[in-house]
């Protein structure tokens, strides 16, 4: 095999469409545009999703739903999850390694669902006011 007899494989590479370049090439005249309208003229078209002046469907749609951005980066953590969890001091570290939040999470407050047994110290976590008294009644903490 020499470079010079180096070309691509049949098929692989095909001339580009010229259009408007006379009758014989099949796309002289109005260059594959038809005849009038907007789509036909130069500069001529619309924006996406535009229906001709019909309300479009992203309008037609009724709106709802909607995901807080605080969902992201906030977590709740319950009494029953302290409990199971068994350490004494707990935070936001400790419970990413235990996998009760995830690790996008920056900060995580405890809510009172479930009961609690175990004295337990809570560091750099917010805590309602039901899961502070909870907390607090067995000999816990929330700093």
């Amino acid at each position: 095999m020499q470079l010079n007899s180096i070309k691509p494989a049949d098929g692989a590479k095909h001339a580009k469409r010229r259009v408007g370049r006379g009758i014989g090439s099949g796309l002289g005249k109005t260059a594959g545009r038809g005849h009038k309208g907007q789509k036909s003229r130069a500069g001529g078209y619309h924006k996406v999703g535009f229906e001709g002046g019909q309300m479009p469907l992203q309008r037609r749609l009724p709106k709802r739903g909607f995901k807080s951005q605080q969902l992201r980066f906030n977590a709740e953590v319950t009494l029953t999850d302290l409990e199971q969890l068994g350490l004494g001091e707990v935070d936001l570290l400790a419970l990413k390694q235990a996998g009760l939040v995830g690790e996008m999470i920056k900060a995580v407050k405890v809510i009172q669902t479930g009961n609690i047994t175990k004295a337990v110290k809570l560091n750099g976590v917010r805590a309602s006011a039901g899961a502070k008294a909870a907390i607090e009644a067995v000999g816990g903490s929330v700093a």
